[in-house]
């Protein structure tokens, strides 16, 4: 009743073996990128604009508002770049401070102010993986569903206007 089964194999016989490829060394054609992420952060932090404007759009009331953020410091820090400068939400100004990461674009920006605008409470940070241009408000607690931050890094002070068609 246990008797084994035997299952006949069959092998296919091995290519006799070129001793020429292996006299010969590998050569990859083309170029090897190095990345330095502490000169990344040093260009970053010299080149990077220092007024951002967009909008803050809350998951709890589902309102959009105008924000501003003014970097004040830029500072490179080994492969962070050390963030301090001033956000205006919904007209409500608070200090900020944060890191970006410079080999993977996280950004960690946290508001420093108590009382805070549009359904932001203190506590919460902003974590962005692009780096400044989109970003989630992350809530101290819970109960707040948080919202999206995103960012440009131009802000212009007049209206565009409407295209007109030519005809």
């Amino acid at each position: 009743m246990n008797a084994p089964i035997e299952i006949p194999a069959t092998f296919e016989p091995s290519l006799p073996l070129d001793s020429s490829v292996l006299d010969e060394p590998l050569v990859l054609d083309g170029t090897v990128q190095q990345f330095d992420p502490v000169l990344r952060a040093a260009d970053l932090a010299a080149s990077m604009p220092r007024q951002w404007c967009g909008s803050y759009k809350s998951f709890t009331s589902g309102s959009a508002v105008e924000v501003k953020l003014t970097l004040a410091s830029v500072e490179p820090i080994g492969q962070m770049v050390n963030l301090r400068g001033d956000m205006e939400i919904a007209g409500v100004s608070t200090p900020v401070q944060g890191n970006l990461n410079a080999t993977s674009d996280q950004l960690d920006l946290l508001p420093l102010a108590g009382e805070l605008a549009d359904d932001l409470e203190a506590g919460g940070d902003f974590l962005g993986l692009q780096g400044l241009s989109l970003s989630g408000w992350q809530a101290p607690r819970l109960t707040n569903l948080g919202g999206s931050l995103s960012l440009a890094p131009s802000c212009s002070s007049s209206e565009t206007l409407p295209v007109r068609a030519l005809w």
